[in-house]
């Protein structure tokens, strides 16, 4: 009988989160590809998957992660990073003085009965 995913002797699965691909490989996310690859090789000689295996895992991922173009556009997508800040502050925008026509509709709805929906509370019906 197969076990329910709810039930206590079924550990919880749960995706793995999302890690740097950069800090895996120990670089900044401005490294050139010739050094995404020379930190990846770097790495498997001092991680080979046959002394530990865990580690290799994480750095083949991180670096398939960034090897081609395509892939790294993904990778860069996916990591979070701080709004940067504008360059020069923006400008205030210049006071209008002009006048639009949206501004003579809303003036002659204020001071008119143009607008008004309460006309029923002020008459009755009519009996005849």
């Amino acid at each position: 009988m197969p076990q329910k995913p709810d039930s206590p002797d079924m550990p919880e699965q749960r995706t793995p989160p999302y890690t740097d691909p950069y800090a895996v490989l120990g670089l900044s996310s401005s490294a050139t590809s010739a050094e995404i690859k020379g930190a990846y090789f770097a790495l498997v000689r001092a991680h080979p998957p046959e002394r530990d295996p865990e580690t290799f895992k994480r750095v083949r991922a991180a670096y398939e992660s960034v090897r081609d173009p395509a892939a790294r556009v993904e990778a860069d997508m996916r990591l979070l990073r701080p709004w940067p800040a504008p360059a020069r502050a923006a400008r205030p925008a210049a006071f209008d003085l002009s006048v639009h026509h949206e501004d003579v509709v809303d003036v002659a709805r204020s001071v008119t009965d143009l607008a008004r929906t309460d006309w029923h509370e002020h008459y009755k019906k009519v009996a005849l």
